[in-house]
């Protein structure tokens, strides 16, 4: 892929929508593109995140560990931009990143992404607006789930009243 068609790559990326061509070839030079085989991960919850990645192609599901084991909870795929909460928070990674099928993907230093930040700060606003999304989301599969738990608790209930 050439530096030109990963700058038409990037301007299809929302967060990049606003940014003007010259700088987005200046992204796409000073990032690394990595590619990951099908069931390779792209990075693992609890490891510390050093870059962002920009999926050019390819989709992965995000895993969240839990008491059964690694539980897929969503796709991401084209176009999508994965890893930004560890390096803006400095907090491990949130969740793993699993390829579903190969992955193209545009690695975005730490350093890189701040520098983006200060430098592009319509992208800093739709930065926050895609982790609120994703709050909100994440918070609607919590209610979900504890939605279950409960209907499964009276369901317990009702077969040993007692407690028995």
């Amino acid at each position: 892929m050439s530096l030109l068609e990963e700058v038409e790559l990037l301007r299809r990326v929302p967060l990049f929508a606003d940014i003007e061509p010259a700088k987005l070839k200046l992204i796409a030079f000073t990032s690394e593109r990595v590619t990951f085989d099908p069931d390779q991960y792209v990075f693992h919850q609890g490891e510390a995140g050093d870059a962002a990645y920009i999926i050019m192609e390819g989709d992965a599901d995000v895993l969240i560990d839990g008491p059964g084991g690694a539980r897929a909870v969503a796709r991401v795929g084209r176009n999508e931009f994965i890893g930004e909460i560890a390096i803006l928070c400095d907090v491990p990674r949130t969740a793993s990143i699993r390829a579903r099928s190969q992955i193209v993907a545009l690695r975005i230093s730490k350093d890189l992404f701040f520098r983006m930040l200060t430098d592009f700060p319509k992208m800093s606003l739709t930065i926050m607006r895609v982790i609120a999304q994703r709050l909100e989301n994440t918070t609607a599969q919590l209610r979900r789930v504890l939605a279950e738990a409960q209907l499964a608790e009276a369901d317990i209930a009702k077969a040993h009243p007692g407690g028995g």
